[in-house]
């Protein structure tokens, strides 16, 4: 799934390239465009966000190689399963914020967000746009003159980092099956 979504989020740049093409036509020949600026930093979050897990999973995220390029594989794969739990962790932790800023994008402010992200879920599955879209309260807009809608990057992040969990679980699972002798 990672490698699917990677490979999609791949062609992003080449919307951010067109966005900012855009930005910097309009400004030099026509009246400038509000909305160039945060489209390309949503893109820009889209294209981070979601290849991160697919560039974890190629093995090509950027590695502080002081030492680790002077490991045997199963040193390395010690090492990569004891700090994964540091990633996840933190991930974890991401997750939750990032649940909580969309269910609060979203409309609710209440003390139970993960309550009304999942009755949302249920009521748009079950009864479909409409219904759910009544459950909705105040959507919250950017500060800015464009003013658009936070919930679709805020629920790109929270889609990307829960993808880069199950990539960081799959890298345990490999690490701990070096471990064993299981994989090579």
């Amino acid at each position: 799934m990672n490698r699917a979504i990677g490979r999609v989020a791949m062609y992003l740049i080449f919307v951010l390239i067109a966005v900012l093409l855009w930005s910097t036509t309009s400004k030099v020949f026509l009246s400038p465009s509000m909305w160039t600026l945060e489209t390309a930093q949503f893109v820009m979050v889209a294209y981070f966000v979601l290849g991160g897990p697919y560039s974890i999973q190629l093995g090509s995220n950027v590695r502080m190689d002081l030492f680790y390029g002077d490991w045997s594989p199963r040193t390395k794969a010690c090492v990569d399963a004891i700090t994964v739990f540091f990633l996840i962790f933190y991930l974890g932790v991401l997750l939750y914020g990032g649940l909580v800023s969309t269910a609060y994008s979203l409309g609710y402010f209440g003390d139970a967000p993960f309550a009304f992200l999942f009755d949302l879920a249920v009521t748009f599955v079950t009864e479909g746009r409409s219904a759910a879209a009544e459950a909705l309260g105040f959507l919250e807009r950017s500060p800015t003159a464009w003013r658009p809608w936070l919930w679709p990057i805020k629920t790109i992040i929270c889609l990307g980092v829960f993808l880069m969990i199950l990539q960081s679980l799959a890298e345990l699972f490999k690490d701990i099956g070096r471990l064993r002798g299981v994989i090579d």
